[in-house]
């Protein structure tokens, strides 16, 4: 038998994508890799370039994009795709994306978001877990008129309370049938879309996967359905919060792990004394990633935008669906993690669709993995609306809240020793320096709700 080495069984490997590829009628590849926002970022090749760009042919000045931290003399960082991420275009099948990882110099680029989340999955396989992860993407579909107001695409979505409202759904059925087939081609596999609790505002959720997999998913996602909507002439927004007066775009994070011997779910318990049906294991997780989620806070609600989300009442009706505290409990969503019915996975409703699904799950990960690591706590579930309770309440309890800006998510970020050991100092300290410069840029300027309420006051 003959034996290939490593880099033989690649070269093989290579030639029968591309033929495949070639035979689908591709004529390009992308070797697409995300940037601090978790943006898809790339060049485009020929397919009759096709091994050149497996090979890393493909260099970057970091200099030139956010969160590449990288010096204009520095040498430039390489894409290397991952084979098995492969999206063919839904809307333009004469192109192939694939999700890559940035080399310098032949090693792994320290700066990467998606080999900072690889580091953090090889981590949970030291001590035999994989991590699972579902995203629930909430989205709006919108347009802009010819007086420059952003209104929902149908006229007609106009109710108060427009959740789960039919209507508004057929209204836009080809653009939400064209999303949704296009995610089951690439074999997602969608189980339940809707329309969402603000006009305009959809969801779709579809099969967990591994958290690498998922994030790449993510990822593709909002650059998918960007594009099919700008095709209509609409566009879509993954703002956390684009309306004062109606509920923000979360993507929660649906989390568990699996036994990678096995494939159990061992977050799943019949023996739980709390009656979630969640094991030690998973308390031990949800007790980690409270004890970080200051910290983590930054990470998934990384814009000044996002704590706009992340309030109990903003200017609308009745509560706005958001965590405010730092808690968890059972089927109850006034918490930061939330335990659904079914048990067996733990849901963090802090997170939104502005995310870094990379940078994001390797944070939240890492704070799970040191919970059971040192065996915590997380204590009694809430199964109370923690909405409605007193700060001499939550005092008592030792329930703290959420932060409440960008700048004091930050401050807990840069506090937290967690933070750098996950993304490594050089992309901690760019982290840091962008997300200080958006909150000094939003802190000085002057808007017009400031004009509005003091120009003529005095």
């Amino acid at each position: 038998m003959t034996m290939h080495s490593p880099s033989e069984t690649l070269a093989v490997e290579t030639q029968a994508v591309k033929a495949q590829l070639k035979s689908a009628g591709v004529k390009y590849a992308l070797a697409s890799f995300a940037d601090l926002h978790g943006m898809s970022k790339g060049k485009v090749v020929p397919i009759s370039h096709f091994e050149q760009m497996v090979g890393g042919s493909e260099l970057y000045t970091g200099a030139a994009l956010d969160g590449v931290p990288q010096e204009v003399n520095d040498e430039e960082v390489a894409a290397h795709p991952d084979l098995a991420s492969a999206a063919i275009l839904p809307w333009n099948p004469e192109v192939v994306w694939y999700a890559s990882d940035l080399y310098l110099k032949g090693q792994p680029f320290e700066a990467c978001s998606r080999g900072i989340l690889k580091k953090q999955l090889a981590a949970a396989a030291d001590l035999g877990l994989r991590f699972n992860l579902g995203i629930e993407t909430e989205f709006f579909i919108l347009k802009q008129n010819a007086d420059g107001s952003i209104v929902p695409t149908s006229a007609d979505d106009t109710l108060a309370k427009p959740c789960y409202d039919v209507r508004g759904f057929l209204d836009n059925y080809s653009l939400l049938d064209e999303i949704v087939q296009a995610m089951d081609g690439l074999g997602w596999d969608v189980y339940s879309f809707d329309h969402e609790d603000a006009n305009g505002q959809f969801e779709t959720d579809f099969q967990y996967a591994d958290g690498l997999t998922m994030a790449d998913r993510f990822t593709f996602f909002r650059l998918m359905l960007g594009e099919m909507a700008k095709k209509r002439g609409y566009f879509a927004t993954f703002m956390a919060k684009p309306f004062a007066d109606r509920t923000g775009s979360g993507a929660h994070f649906n989390m568990s792990m699996a036994s990678l011997e096995t494939g159990e779910n061992l977050f799943d318990s019949d023996a739980d004394a709390n009656g979630l049906k969640l094991s030690k294991l998973g308390y031990q997780f949800v007790a980690g990633v409270l004890k970080h989620a200051h910290a983590i806070s930054a990470v998934i609600a990384p814009t000044v935008n996002s704590y706009k989300r992340l309030v109990r009442r903003g200017n609308m009706s009745g509560f706005t669906w958001a965590p405010i505290h730092v808690s968890f409990g059972s089927n109850n969503r006034t918490n930061m993690l939330r335990v659904p019915l079914a048990g067996g996975r733990v849901e963090c409703r802090a997170v939104d669709m502005s995310c870094n699904p990379y940078l994001a799950a390797a944070l939240m990960l890492a704070a799970g993995l040191e919970g059971i690591r040192e065996g915590l706590d997380p204590g009694k579930p809430h199964g109370e609306n923690m909405y409605q309770h007193t700060e001499e309440e939550l005092n008592a309890m030792g329930v703290t809240h959420l932060p409440r800006s960008l700048e004091e998510a930050i401050d807990a970020f840069e506090a937290d020793p967690l933070t750098k050991q996950v993304f490594g100092p050089l992309m901690a300290d760019a982290f840091v320096k962008y997300k200080r410069d958006e909150w000094e840029a939003y802190h000085t300027h002057v808007s017009q709700w400031e004009l509005d309420r003091y120009l003529k006051f005095f």
